[in-house]
């Protein structure tokens, strides 16, 4: 299979200008004529259906939340970035362009990245003029703050609760369209399976989650926008239900799953606390604007501290390693987020982790100094040019709690620690999965009329994402992409007329799904769903974790062969299948996750390099940073499903050619 990846000829800055010009279109009078179905309706899904419905396409609209608003993307704290230059320090389209290509240690795709700058500012104009509440300046204008990974400030937020505003201003859009009729909305359903016809993606097989009841759904294109696979690990940050079986489905059926050994550890997450935890609490990477990440300089503080003989409180400032500005001292605490990742373990593996349990891991993310800093502006902003230490204490808090009070109570409701008197203690945890079905540049997959949105494709991020640029992918996806390049696959349709659900290849998918259903509950096994989850999640953890090496690769691969097998075989699912039956929908989704681990660990052995958040522990140098192989793995490995036996799969390679950026080593020192 040859990879045609579309990408347009001309130079980069004109590539999607040129390219959307000469795009074939769909007049007006033929858009209702044709349905779309979209999965998902998280920030990509919902702008896309959204946007779709305004052109005045039949959108059918499936999520398995009770609501759209349920969707993940809402917990997303921290901020969106757009190319605005707002603060006037140098920023640009190009230079967005750039950090994304680097953040990502130059593993993504040149052109896509270019794009998603270029569209970054219509981003927040759309969402201003929805009413989305951004934070704003003492004189009313849209405020900025900095992310990991960058020298300039070009993060937009709304307090620490962006992807919440970011939802409900797509949902209002959503629901405009719910209400003139154009969008039809199937929410507590899951997507089970893709139905192809002559090739193209013609409908999908959708579970209705409340009745049990299977049904058929027909469009002449499908978009996935069902977000990453992060859970594949059990304990991450994500929802408890996002899951990857939509994308795993397509997959199956002939789309090529790109780069998943690309997983992104967040360095700011409440560190786990015992082992019957079922979920991870992100702490937003805002906050590393205004705190600073230590441990103890000797081990034995390190001790005393997890013993509970001293505070972190009363260490003194010189036995304090604030390990990532001694590291990295050009971007200090705001180093990519698997520079950041990768340097807490490596503090913690040699004993100066602060938590007390099993782990002893866990860092100090302090932000006394940001009191006293932003207390004593205050204090002179008010004209008192000689402030008590309380009174700056007492103004550096109320600064702090205006910019990230909410996160600050729900660590606070979490921990019972006040984050205002003593530092937080955070440690790494998967948070975002990098990789994806393979998309060409119009974010089709390599099934015709299977088009992938956000973080359920691969395309933007590269081996490590900048924060702040999941909320800005899956809004320029659904907003700015989808719109010309689905329309472009449409302007074929409009005499396809409508498609029948009783074809026979409706009735051979939805056959495949009931055959799935009913050897899950016919099993009868001793074990549940979430003992093979939780296994698979330390497997996956401990061996296609933070840190990977060969040995350890192929033993998790075995590994994953043999759990396998048990599960299928000894998994027992209790309930009907005509019923609501959580611990059916956890068995479907879990299967997926384990085909999905085993490819996970294959790709990560294949790639003999470190890059991004894909850190092989044989290719490291003196300093323990990433050594990448540009000669031979500068390129997009997307695998096609060979059956059942998942090490069967078979590897594509596109090439990645930096054509208008220098390749480089990633120096943020």
């Amino acid at each position: 299979m040859k990879l045609d990846s579309k990408i347009p000829e001309g130079h980069i800055s004109q590539k999607w200008t040129d390219y959307k010009d000469h795009l074939k279109l769909v007049a007006p009078n033929n858009r209702p004529k044709i349905d779309i179905i979209v999965v998902g309706t998280g920030l990509a899904g919902a702008s896309a259906a959204a946007s779709l419905g305004e052109m005045g396409y039949n959108v059918k609209a499936f999520c398995f939340q009770d609501s759209p608003r349920r969707a993940h993307s809402i917990a997303a704290q921290g901020g969106i970035n757009a190319a605005k230059n707002y603060q006037n320090d140098g920023d640009s389209i190009f230079r967005l362009f750039y950090d994304t290509i680097k953040g990502g240690d130059y593993r993504a795709r040149e052109a896509n990245v270019h794009r998603l700058a270029e569209v970054s500012g219509n981003i927040i104009d759309q969402c201003v003029a929805q009413g989305v509440p951004f934070a704003r300046d003492y004189g009313g204008l849209l405020d900025n703050r900095s992310f990991g990974g960058t020298q300039v400030q070009r993060t937009f937020y709304a307090a620490g609760q962006t992807g919440q505003q970011l939802l409900l201003g797509a949902y209002s859009a959503l629901s405009r369209q719910i209400g003139l009729g154009r969008v039809k909305m199937y929410n507590r359903h899951e997507m089970l399976d893709l139905v192809k016809v002559d090739g193209k993606a013609r409908g999908i097989i959708a579970r209705n989650l409340v009745t049990g009841e299977l049904e058929r759904h027909s469009a002449h294109a499908v978009v996935i926008a069902s977000g990453g696979y992060g859970n594949v690990y059990f304990l991450s940050t994500n929802a408890m239900g996002s899951n990857v079986t939509a994308g795993w489905k397509i997959h199956k059926q002939g789309a090529l799953f790109a780069n998943p050994c690309f997983v992104q550890i967040h360095p700011t997450c409440i560190p786990v606390h015992g082992t019957n935890q079922a979920k991870l609490t992100l702490m937003s990477e805002s906050l590393r604007n205004s705190g600073r990440i230590w441990v103890p300089k000797k081990k034995e503080d390190a001790e005393a501290i997890r013993a509970g003989k001293l505070k972190p409180t009363q260490l003194a400032e010189e036995d304090r390693d604030y390990f990532l500005e001694r590291r990295y001292p050009a971007f200090g605490n705001l180093v990519p987020r698997d520079v950041a990742s990768r340097a807490a373990k490596e503090r913690c593996d040699a004993g100066h982790g602060i938590e007390a349990n099993d782990t002893n891991e866990g860092v100090y993310l302090d932000f006394s100094t940001e009191i006293q800093n932003k207390g004593k502006q205050a204090a002179y902003a008010q004209g008192n040019h000689n402030p008590s230490a309380d009174e700056v204490t007492k103004l550096g808090k109320a600064w702090l709690e205006e910019k990230y009070g909410n996160l600050f109570t729900m660590y606070q409701k979490i921990t019972d620690e006040n984050p205002y008197e003593t530092p937080m203690k955070i440690y790494p945890a998967v948070h975002y999965t990098m990789g994806g079905v393979w998309v060409d540049y119009n974010l089709q997959s390599t099934i015709p009329g299977c088009f992938v949105a956000g973080e359920a494709n691969f395309s933007d991020h590269g081996a490590n994402r900048l924060g702040a640029s999941a909320l800005m992918q899956g809004l320029a996806d659904g907003y700015f992409v989808l719109p010309y390049t689905v329309s472009n696959y449409l302007a074929d349709e409009i005499r396809t007329g409508k498609i029948s659900t009783d074809l026979p290849e409706f009735a051979e998918a939805e056959n495949r799904v009931k055959d799935s259903i009913d050897k899950f509950l016919n099993n009868k096994g001793s074990k549940s769903v979430d003992h093979f989850h939780k296994r698979l999640g330390l497997i996956m953890w401990n061996k296609v974790g933070m840190g990977r090496n060969e040995a350890g690769l192929k033993e998790a691969i075995a590994q994953i062969s043999a759990l396998k097998e048990e599960f299928y075989r000894d998994v027992n699912v209790p309930g009907k299948a005509d019923e609501l039956n959580p611990q059916l929908e956890k068995a479907l989704r879990v299967a997926d996750f384990i085909d999905l681990g085993q490819l996970m660990a294959m790709d990560a052995l294949q790639r003999n390099e470190s890059c991004g958040g894909h850190f092989r522990e044989e290719y490291q140098d003196a300093e323990g940073e990433t050594l990448r192989d540009d000669e031979n793995f500068s390129f997009v490995g997307a695998w096609e499903y060979k059956g059942d036996d998942i090490t069967k799969e078979e590897l594509h390679k596109e090439e990645l050619k930096y054509e208008f950026i220098k390749i480089a080593a990633r120096n943020y020192k």
